[in-house]
């Protein structure tokens, strides 16, 4: 079993930035992917970015791209995600996910474990 907490969301105004934090505890010696999904009001729950057990590959969907940014630190057991030049579109709830595998992990199905999310909210 891993848990995950998030943190960092708060209310932000347009243009503005955040950074958010994952931190996981429980059986997280195995390789984990991990990834960071965007859950807006009424709609469905996206990926927005993934990264390898390593760090070393990472993906991001085209709506984040040049904007937010995947990191992870292995020995605190973290996974941040930056979020620069905010839009109101980004507006929601932010969860972090652990998926058993080495690699990139990018369809929501194959993700194991669940943080409790936390909500991010612009404002125009």
């Amino acid at each position: 079993q891993v848990q995950l907490v998030e943190s960092g969301g708060e209310l932000v105004q347009a243009g503005g930035s955040l950074r958010l934090s994952c931190a996981a505890s429980g059986r997280t010696t195995s390789p984990y992917a991990m990834g960071w999904f965007h859950q807006a009001p009424g709609k469905e729950r996206d990926v927005v970015a993934a990264i390898s057990w390593t760090g070393g590959n990472t993906w991001y969907a085209d709506s984040v791209k040049g904007r937010f940014t995947i990191s992870r630190d292995n020995a605190k057991k973290t996974v941040s995600l930056q979020m620069n030049n905010l839009t109101p579109e980004d507006t929601g709830v932010y969860y972090c996910a652990a998926a058993a595998s080495y690699s990139l992990v990018i369809n929501l199905r194959d993700y194991r474990y669940w943080g409790q999310g936390t909500q991010v909210t612009v404002s125009s």
